[in-house]
């Protein structure tokens, strides 16, 4: 599928074009004046209703207005597409939540989908990586997204779910409209069953980040986190250990899996953590890997940085 730079399409965009899949309300002045009219004469209706108002009523005046304002972001779009050729609007309309949210719903986004889910997939490869595994995008289709897993965990304890978890929040925040996430291939370092995995989005997971265990919970900027300086933090209550390594970074339990003390003072030369208690080493970039013994690792803890800088942990997942 090709792909493009973030922008309003300016030819196709006009009243009946479609964008990004979806269609563009198309009214003439005529009838958004009728619209108009209609949503005012609803709001009277409201106004005058004693005691519960009709839900039919309530059902098309929330219609009404839906359609109403879809035709107004629909102008309001089809004069930036006249205007932004360098597409430096549409970039600053799709980086606001809200506003993008809202295009979305009209489908008016100015980010074709395989954009965004290819954004959200170098958002959480880092991640992947750092449990010895990759992703490739293979397809999108009619709202469906194939991955292929690459690689595998060697001998830390990664899971299906902290993995899961990882694509499907990164996916959802840039593109809701997903319906489902397929993948092919192994997570695990144990041998995969023969066909698919398939992952599948909650209701939960639509309406936002997963409330459950491993749900995912915002720890900020972390300003304190600097490379080469591990550092044990509290987020919501639990205590982590955070590494910066080469521009990313890496969430940890923080307790030593040999002697059970604290990594808080513990060394850090390249990727090689030091326990400060007994020595113990551990890959920081391999998932916390054991490299003096292989029983010991650490427990990472799923870590994705989001376009606006705030990191976020999955505490209750299972890593």
């Amino acid at each position: 599928m090709a792909e493009g730079p973030p922008g309003f399409p300016h030819d196709e965009m006009r009243p009946g074009a479609a964008v990004d899949g979806g269609a563009v309300p198309a009214l003439d002045d005529a009838a958004a004046r009728e619209r108009v009219a209609r949503v005012d004469a609803l709001l009277q209706d409201l106004e005058s209703a004693i005691g519960a108002v009709p839900v039919d009523t309530a059902i098309e005046l929330a219609g009404a207005l839906l359609d109403l304002y879809g035709e107004g972001l629909a102008r309001i779009v089809g004069h930036i597409a006249e205007r932004d050729h360098d597409g430096e609007l549409a970039r600053v309309l799709a980086s606001d939540e809200l506003v993008s949210h809202l295009l979305l719903l009209h489908g008016l986004h100015p980010v074709p989908l395989e954009t965004r889910v290819r954004e959200a997939l170098a958002e959480v490869r880092p991640y992947l990586e750092s449990h010895g595994g990759d992703v490739e995008l293979l397809d999108i289709d009619d709202g469906v997204v194939r991955l292929a897993m690459r690689g595998s965990c060697d001998g830390c304890a990664s899971s299906t779910m902290t993995l899961k978890l990882a694509i499907e929040e990164a996916i959802q925040r840039a593109a809701p409209d997903v319906e489902e996430i397929v993948a092919e291939g192994a997570v695990e370092a144990a041998p995969p069953a023969p066909g698919l995995l398939q992952i599948e989005l909650s209701d939960g997971l639509r309406a936002g980040p997963p409330q459950a265990d491993g749900a995912w919970t915002a720890a900020g900027e972390l300003p304190e986190v600097r490379d080469g300086e591990p550092v044990v933090m509290d987020v919501a209550g639990a205590p982590l250990l955070f590494v910066a390594l080469d521009g990313g970074r890496y969430a940890y339990r923080p307790g030593c899996p040999s002697c059970g003390a604290s990594l808080a003072g513990a060394a850090l030369a390249g990727a090689e953590l030091r326990c400060a208690g007994c020595g113990t080493r551990y890959d920081v970039r391999h998932a916390g890997r054991g490299l003096d013994a292989s029983e010991h690792h650490l427990e990472p803890v799923p870590l994705l940085v989001g376009a606006d800088g705030v990191a976020r942990v999955a505490l209750g997942a299972t890593a």
